[in-house]
């Protein structure tokens, strides 16, 4: 069990079905920090196809996969020329933990929900 100020993100990844060739890694299997820290989690993905989108994810404990939306306590970084991409959760909280990841998506791929914008072409 972990102490009450200890906050326990897991990070997973995952690709969503397209017809281009993607590879989604993320190099933290698990982060640990303190209430009111704050927390980046990092991305790194390779494409063959010339547009796609990047989105973000979490899955807090008893509660349906959520896409995070950049407001709050919550930040994306996108870098297109390193093909990464940083969350930054700020003042965490103990209803923070969660499994988060990042997911690929070729922009001509059957629609998975309504995509986050911004699109990345290239």
């Amino acid at each position: 069990m972990l102490l009450p100020s200890l906050l326990r993100i897991v990070i997973a990844s995952i690709c969503l079905g397209s017809s281009m060739s993607q590879k989604v890694t993320q190099a933290q299997p698990s982060i640990s920090t303190l209430e009111k820290e704050a927390v980046t989690l990092d991305c790194v993905y390779e494409v063959s196809g010339y547009s796609y989108y990047l989105f973000w994810y979490k899955h807090p404990p008893s509660v349906e996969w959520e896409q995070i939306a950049t407001e709050g306590r919550y930040s994306l970084i996108f870098q297109k020329s390193d093909h990464s991409s940083s969350l930054t959760i700020t003042a965490l909280q103990p209803a923070d933990p969660a499994v988060c990841f990042c997911a690929l998506r070729d922009s001509d791929a059957a629609p998975v929900g309504a995509p986050q914008k911004p699109q990345i072409s290239t």
